[in-house]
């Protein structure tokens, strides 16, 4: 009885870590699309989520912030972006800008990142890389 308590403890132990390493945003990911927008087709995306720094590059422009979780919130410092003018990927950015601004919450689901602007009117879908 004791082996088998040990055994469904070290279980348990190993799924609640295995679960708090597959929650995690740290990583890069690529824009899938934006307010249910597909992504500008063959426009190179990337956002990198790590240790706390937000970097990228969103279809012209890069990007660039400090960001912290708190469950499934993400809150932003001020998020930089390059000032380039690129009218093919226009909407897209300043879409997925006005995403990435102040407290947001997310959803992770496997290899899917979905960021939800406070008011949940403006959403971003991103894939991991």
């Amino acid at each position: 009885m004791k082996k088998l308590l040990v055994g469904l403890l070290a279980v348990l132990f190993l799924a609640a870590c295995t679960g708090k390493t597959s929650a995690s945003i740290q990583g890069t990911w690529k824009l899938v699309s934006y307010n249910q927008t597909p992504a500008v087709p063959n426009v190179e995306t990337s956002i990198e989520f790590k240790d706390g720094q937000l970097s990228g590059n969103v279809g012209c422009n890069s990007v660039g912030g400090d960001y912290t979780v708190d469950g499934n919130t993400i809150t932003f410092s001020p998020v930089i972006s390059t000032m380039m003018f690129c009218a093919d990927v226009a909407e897209q950015e300043s879409s997925t800008l006005a995403v990435l601004q102040k407290t947001t919450t997310f959803m992770l689901d496997g290899n899917s990142l979905t960021i939800t602007s406070v008011d949940g009117n403006s959403s971003i879908v991103l894939a991991r890389k």
